[in-house]
Protein backbone atom coordinates (compact mmCIF):
# COMPACT_ATOMS: atom_id res chain seq x y z
CA UNK A 1 0.00 0.00 0.00
CA UNK A 2 1.09 3.73 -1.18
CA UNK A 3 2.17 6.76 1.51
CA UNK A 4 -1.57 7.73 2.92
CA UNK A 5 -2.69 4.27 2.19
CA UNK A 6 -3.03 5.02 -1.58
CA UNK A 7 -2.16 2.19 -4.24
CA UNK A 8 -1.22 2.31 -7.56
CA UNK A 9 1.76 5.20 -8.17
CA UNK A 10 4.21 3.95 -5.44
CA UNK A 11 6.56 5.30 -7.82
CA UNK A 12 5.52 8.45 -8.49
CA UNK A 13 7.13 10.86 -6.12
CA UNK A 14 4.18 12.70 -3.54
CA UNK A 15 4.90 16.47 -3.22
CA UNK A 16 4.15 17.35 0.99
CA UNK A 17 0.86 19.18 -0.09
CA UNK A 18 -0.47 15.77 -1.59
CA UNK A 19 1.23 13.90 1.46
CA UNK A 20 -0.57 16.23 3.72
CA UNK A 21 -3.94 15.85 2.32
CA UNK A 22 -3.30 11.91 2.15
CA UNK A 23 -2.93 11.54 5.76
CA UNK A 24 -5.19 14.15 6.91
CA UNK A 25 -8.09 12.32 4.69
CA UNK A 26 -7.34 9.61 7.10
CA UNK A 27 -8.61 11.20 10.25
CA UNK A 28 -10.49 13.99 11.82
CA UNK A 29 -8.28 17.05 12.91
CA UNK A 30 -9.20 19.09 16.47
CA UNK A 31 -9.79 22.78 16.65
CA UNK A 32 -8.22 24.67 19.69
CA UNK A 33 -10.94 25.05 21.51
CA UNK A 34 -12.47 21.16 21.13
CA UNK A 35 -8.71 20.16 22.24
CA UNK A 36 -8.97 22.54 25.32
CA UNK A 37 -12.31 21.45 26.41
CA UNK A 38 -11.17 17.89 25.83
CA UNK A 39 -8.17 18.12 27.99
CA UNK A 40 -10.25 19.80 30.43
CA UNK A 41 -12.31 17.29 30.89
CA UNK A 42 -9.69 14.36 31.29
CA UNK A 43 -11.11 13.00 27.76
CA UNK A 44 -7.55 14.10 25.70
CA UNK A 45 -3.91 14.43 25.91
CA UNK A 46 -2.37 17.35 24.66
CA UNK A 47 1.44 16.39 23.37
CA UNK A 48 3.37 19.39 22.30
CA UNK A 49 6.35 18.71 19.88
CA UNK A 50 7.70 21.84 19.16
CA UNK A 51 11.80 22.46 19.59
CA UNK A 52 12.72 24.04 22.75
CA UNK A 53 13.39 27.43 21.27
CA UNK A 54 9.76 28.04 20.26
CA UNK A 55 8.64 26.95 23.29
CA UNK A 56 10.92 29.24 24.97
CA UNK A 57 10.07 32.12 22.72
CA UNK A 58 6.26 31.49 22.68
CA UNK A 59 5.63 29.92 25.78
CA UNK A 60 3.68 26.45 26.73
CA UNK A 61 0.28 24.76 26.93
CA UNK A 62 -0.79 24.36 30.95
CA UNK A 63 -0.81 20.40 31.28
CA UNK A 64 0.67 19.31 28.01
CA UNK A 65 3.01 16.25 27.69
CA UNK A 66 6.18 18.22 25.95
CA UNK A 67 7.74 15.55 23.72
CA UNK A 68 10.36 16.47 21.73
CA UNK A 69 9.53 15.19 17.81
CA UNK A 70 12.05 12.68 17.21
CA UNK A 71 11.32 10.58 20.52
CA UNK A 72 7.56 10.84 20.15
CA UNK A 73 6.81 7.23 18.69
CA UNK A 74 8.72 6.04 21.87
CA UNK A 75 7.12 7.84 24.39
CA UNK A 76 3.72 7.42 23.33
CA UNK A 77 3.52 3.81 22.23
CA UNK A 78 2.10 2.06 25.18
CA UNK A 79 4.10 -0.91 24.86
CA UNK A 80 7.54 0.69 24.71
CA UNK A 81 9.81 0.28 27.19
CA UNK A 82 10.72 4.55 26.94
CA UNK A 83 6.76 5.26 27.25
CA UNK A 84 5.54 8.33 29.23
CA UNK A 85 3.26 7.45 32.03
CA UNK A 86 0.84 9.11 30.29
CA UNK A 87 0.42 7.11 27.55
CA UNK A 88 -1.65 4.12 29.00
CA UNK A 89 -3.05 2.27 26.00
CA UNK A 90 -3.68 2.57 21.85
CA UNK A 91 -7.31 4.06 22.67
CA UNK A 92 -5.38 7.14 24.43
CA UNK A 93 -7.03 10.48 22.40
CA UNK A 94 -3.83 12.07 21.96
CA UNK A 95 -3.92 15.70 20.39
CA UNK A 96 -0.30 16.68 18.77
CA UNK A 97 0.48 20.06 18.88
CA UNK A 98 3.56 21.60 16.90
CA UNK A 99 3.74 25.21 15.50
CA UNK A 100 1.55 25.43 13.27
CA UNK A 101 0.02 22.20 12.74
CA UNK A 102 1.81 20.99 9.72
CA UNK A 103 4.40 18.58 11.32
CA UNK A 104 2.04 17.28 13.69
CA UNK A 105 0.01 15.52 11.13
CA UNK A 106 3.14 13.49 10.06
CA UNK A 107 3.20 12.73 13.71
CA UNK A 108 0.03 11.78 13.96
CA UNK A 109 -0.07 9.16 10.75
CA UNK A 110 2.96 7.94 12.43
CA UNK A 111 1.25 7.17 15.85
CA UNK A 112 -1.48 5.85 14.11
CA UNK A 113 0.61 3.37 12.51
CA UNK A 114 1.66 2.38 16.03
CA UNK A 115 -2.04 1.40 16.69
CA UNK A 116 -3.11 5.07 18.62
CA UNK A 117 -6.17 5.01 16.29
CA UNK A 118 -8.08 8.44 18.67
CA UNK A 119 -4.71 10.13 17.83
CA UNK A 120 -5.11 13.54 15.89
CA UNK A 121 -3.70 17.22 15.92
CA UNK A 122 -4.30 20.32 16.53
CA UNK A 123 -5.45 22.74 13.52
CA UNK A 124 -3.15 25.87 13.06
CA UNK A 125 -1.13 24.52 16.17
CA UNK A 126 0.26 26.10 18.85
CA UNK A 127 -0.36 29.49 16.73
CA UNK A 128 -3.33 28.68 16.58
CA UNK A 129 -4.12 27.90 20.34
CA UNK A 130 -2.41 31.20 21.39
CA UNK A 131 -4.66 33.30 18.77
CA UNK A 132 -8.05 31.70 20.74
CA UNK A 133 -6.72 33.41 23.85
CA UNK A 134 -6.06 29.91 25.38
CA UNK A 135 -3.84 29.17 28.84
CA UNK A 136 -0.40 29.93 27.78
CA UNK A 137 2.37 30.12 30.17
CA UNK A 138 5.74 32.31 29.29
CA UNK A 139 8.31 30.30 27.88
CA UNK A 140 12.05 30.90 29.72
CA UNK A 141 12.67 33.32 26.37
CA UNK A 142 9.66 35.63 27.17
CA UNK A 143 9.78 38.98 27.99
CA UNK A 144 13.57 38.90 27.44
Amino acid sequence: MGVGGVEGDADRPVGIDELLERVRAGYTRIEPREAYEAAQAGEALLVDIRYAALRERDGLIPGALVVERNELEWRLDPQGSHRAPEATSHGLRAVVICNEGYASSLAVESLRRLGLHRATDLVGGFQAWRAEGLPVTPGAGAGA
